[in-house]
This record gives C-alpha cells, structure tokens and sequence, in this order.
C-alpha cells in the first residue's frame, strides 16, 4: 500500500485529504506543519501533499528541506493551495515542487492527480 504524508495547519483539510485518500486505498500520515513533517518522512513516504501557508516552516521551505536529503530527493511532492498565481508556482516548481492542486479542489481531482503521480 502507498504511504502519503499530508501536511496542512487546518485540520479539517487533513481530514478531508485523509479521508478521499484511504477511501482509495492509499495509507495516510499527517503532519501539522512543516517541522512536524520533517519528523515523519522516515520511512519516506511514496508521495507528500503540502500546504504553501503553513506557521513554523512553510510549503517551500520544507520542500527545499526534503530536497535536500537523500531519502526524500526524488519523492513526488504535490502542493495543495489556495495560492493560483504564477509566481507561486514558479516559486514551488524552482524549490522542487512536482505538481500543484488548488483549494478548494474535489475529491475525484485529487485522487486523480495521486495516481497520475504515483504511476
């Protein structure tokens, strides 16, 4: 079964992402911020949601920290925002960023951009 951590500061959007997730069939973890994903990436989970706004360390700056450890280098990393503009996602593809979901999103979105990355 595939492990994804998801990390976002709301909880009702953890919920929400956990619940479409195991209802298809994947496994998931969740992190609350940043720093606290970074204590939950060992074993390295097959793919990573992260928030772009987040206390503590943001979506990039724990991006740019997974990218910098061998086990998490190559993990798919999606960010999940309310964030739409270019530069953002510039910003995000430029720390390591595989793709983008932008909130709010529907159930059959995200599972379908899970198992496009996860192929």
């Amino acid at each position: 079964m595939k492990r994804i951590l998801t990390v976002d500061d709301s909880s009702s959007v953890r919920q929400m992402v956990r619940l479409t997730l195991e209802g298809a069939g994947y496994s998931v973890v969740e992190a609350v911020d940043g720093q606290d994903a970074l204590t939950k990436v060992s074993p390295p989970p097959d793919l990573i949601i992260t928030d772009l706004n987040m206390p503590n360390l943001d979506g990039i700056g724990l991006i740019r920290a997974l990218r910098a450890q061998p086990a998490t280098k190559f993990t798919p990393i999606l960010m999940l925002t309310t964030e739409s503009q270019e530069v953002k996602k510039q910003e995000g593809k430029a720390a390591g960023a595989t793709g983008w979901i932008v909130k709010p999103f529907t159930p059959d979105q995200l599972v379908a951009v899970v198992r496009k990355v996860l192929r």
